[in-house]
């Protein structure tokens, strides 16, 4: 790029003014988080737009621009942009239509922080809370692992020189220092400002990718995706312009299912629902969230679409993770407006990995030091859980970024399936849970199991035949069938157990 220094100028000031908003942010947030309530819930109070942003957030990575878009959209093309409307109104609306209000009288009346401590009260079980917290530790401490995945690729474009380690060692930092400070607070009031960044980050990829001649404006980016030939992977314009997928239908299909559904089932994006301040706030955040979530996951996967026409259908040195920096870097090709709007991108992407880091890191914590320590050494103090909190917080994220830097294979391995047995596991207990006053322990636990045995019985009979390799590659259907034996088995086995006494029904529906 004949600019290069100027682009890494721009970015740079941007980095710092961005880092000093997170820092002052955590600084002012750290008088609220003097007890464990505070700390990992914000005292309850979060209002409808933090805490909409903060779902919303929490919900997109940089994986999705970088990972999911650009994958899904140079095999898919348009196709691909039902992954983005049904994460919307799957993922984000019918989830607070259906388990926010529910979800928050029940864990106040519970004094519940925790996912954990939910399914202990809520199916008077200590045994589900330490099973439920191990599950969370295993799984979504190598998951944060993933957020920094891919926004290397787009660093490296611009600072050339410098190793992709460094990068994401800022995102480690910069998510330490707030999380740490500040807490959940901190979290939520920080994913604000990174939603807004975010926003504005999509809009000016949109504009910058559609402006390019290649693509042709809105008036000619269909013709000249529907033009494009095969180069030797049997991909077409026909298919590329297919408004069902095309020939990756079933494929499409699952991964809906498994991004969409799967939040259902996982603590950090639950957990929003604790923290809100009241009912009517529950309303306004359910509109908020939703077309913040159409705005991010459809941008992200229209300019993955277009992928092919602005790199000429000519596959990155780099394979699909390489595909949207390239194309951007492409499109971005010179002025000084381009180099503000890359700018505006990079922070984008920056942003969307702290949050998703920080909401995933702070479930982690909250699962040693509420949920599984109190049971071991028989002590709860508040002060110094919130104490060990916030160095658990200081240790996960360290180890999330030793985790991306290592490339250790098991970690790896567990990355892979992370978010669908997180969410096989817990969302028939929990969503039935609110629901039915029939639910009973055994149908929870049934659920438990077996959305785990779903996921771990295929994969190690793949494995031994194929190789782990062969056992990934099937981790979103996998992930898929868990969920859907947790929500089926979880009512059916309460149809055949004892059920509860009247007296802990009231309490826990508070009727």
């Amino acid at each position: 790029m004949q600019n290069l220094h100027q682009v890494q100028v721009s970015t740079v000031v941007a980095l710092v003014l961005f880092a000093l908003i997170m820092v002052v942010i955590g600084l002012i947030s750290y008088q609220k988080t003097k007890t464990m309530d505070g700390f990992l819930l914000g005292g309850r109070k979060i209002g409808p737009w933090v805490s909409a942003f903060a779902y919303g957030t929490s919900y997109f990575s940089a994986v999705i621009f970088i990972g999911y878009a650009g994958k899904h959209g140079w095999d898919i093309g348009i196709g691909s942009i039902w992954i983005g409307v049904g994460n919307a109104v799957l993922g984000c609306m019918l989830a607070w239509l259906l388990a926010a209000k529910r979800t928050r009288r029940m864990t106040h009346a519970m004094q519940a922080k925790t996912m954990p401590e939910f399914f202990e009260a809520r199916y008077a079980s200590r045994s589900m809370k330490i099973f439920s917290a191990i599950i969370i530790f295993v799984f979504l401490v190598p998951y944060s692992a993933a957020v920094y995945k891919g926004l290397g690729s787009m660093f490296n474009t611009i600072f050339p020189a410098v190793h992709v380690n460094y990068c994401m060692l800022i995102i480690a930092i910069l998510t330490a220092t707030y999380l740490v400070m500040g807490g959940y607070v901190a979290t939520a009031y920080t994913d604000f400002v990174q939603g807004i960044i975010m926003i504005i980050g999509v809009f000016a990829m949109v504009f910058a990718v559609l402006k390019t001649e290649s693509v042709g404006g809105f008036s000619k980016w269909f013709e000249n995706l529907a033009a494009i030939p095969d180069n030797g992977d049997g991909i077409t314009g026909g298919q590329l312009t297919s408004i069902i997928g095309g020939s990756s239908w079933k494929f499409l299909c699952t991964n809906i299912l498994l991004t969409s559904f799967g939040t259902w089932g996982l603590p950090q994006m639950v957990t929003k629902y604790y923290a809100i301040k009241d009912e009517n706030s529950v309303k306004q955040a359910t509109i908020i969230s939703t077309v913040f979530c159409l705005i991010i996951g459809c941008g992200a996967y229209f300019i993955g679409s277009l992928s092919r026409i602005v790199l000429n259908n000519q596959l990155p040195a780099g394979g699909k993770d390489s595909v949207i920096p390239q194309m951007l870097i492409t499109a971005l090709g010179g002025n000084s407006l381009t180099v503000v709007i890359l700018a505006v991108i990079l922070i984008l992407l920056l942003s969307a990995s702290m949050s998703t880091l920080a909401s995933v890191v702070l479930t982690s914590s909250s699962a040693i030091t509420v949920d599984l320590l109190p049971e071991i050494t028989g002590k709860k103090n508040d002060k110094n859980q919130v104490i060990l909190s916030r160095s658990l917080c200081l240790l996960f994220v360290a180890l999330s970024y030793l985790f991306a830097t290592m490339n250790i294979t098991i970690i790896v391995n567990i990355m892979s399936f992370s978010w669908g047995v997180v969410s096989g596991c817990f969302i028939g207990a929990y969503i039935w849970g609110i629901y039915s006053k029939k639910i009973t322990r055994a149908g929870a636990w049934a659920g438990m199991i077996c959305g785990l045995l779903t996921v771990a019985v295929p994969t190690i009979i793949l494995s031994s035949s194929g190789g782990f390799a062969a056992a990934a590659s099937k981790a979103p259907e996998m992930g898929v069938a868990a969920m859907a034996v947790s929500i089926i088995i979880v009512p059916v086995v309460s149809l055949f157990t004892k059920g509860y006494k009247e007296e802990h029904i009231k309490t826990i529906f508070n009727n």
